[in-house]
C-alpha cells in the first residue's frame, strides 16, 4: 500500500493531467478550427429533418419559449451549473464517506 506522500502526489499529477487534457479540449479546436461558428446540435438536426422531409410538422411544441437567445443561455447554462453541483456534491459525500470509514479502520 502507498504511503500518504507518494498518494497525495500521485493525484496531484493526475489532476494535472486532467485539467492539461480540459484545457487542450478547449483551446485546440479553437486554434484549429479559427473564425468557425461552433453551433448547437439543434440547429443541425432541424436542417437535416427539413432537408430529408420538406413537409415534416413537429409533434408537439415547447411549453416556454425564452424571451431571447441570451435568456435561452442563462437558463441552459444554469441547469447545467445546477447539474454539475449535484454531481460534484455526490462524489464529494462519496470520497468523504470512504475516507471516514478508511479512518475508523485504523
Amino acid at each position: 500500500m502507498q504511503n500518504s506522500a507518494t498518494k497525495k502526489l500521485s493525484n496531484t499529477k493526475l489532476t494535472v493531467i486532467l485539467f492539461l487534457l480540459v484545457l487542450a479540449i478547449i483551446i485546440i479546436p479553437q486554434v484549429i478550427q479559427k473564425g468557425a461558428e461552433f453551433g448547437g446540435a439543434d440547429g443541425e438536426a432541424e436542417a437535416a429533418i427539413t432537408e430529408i422531409n420538406p413537409d415534416y410538422k413537429p409533434w408537439f411544441s415547447s411549453l416556454f419559449e425564452p424571451a431571447s437567445g441570451e435568456i435561452e443561455s442563462l437558463l441552459f447554462s444554469s441547469q447545467a451549473a445546477l447539474g454539475a453541483g449535484i454531481v460534484g456534491y455526490y462524489i464529494g459525500t462519496t470520497k468523504t464517506k470512504k475516507k471516514m470509514r478508511d479512518e475508523n479502520k485504523c
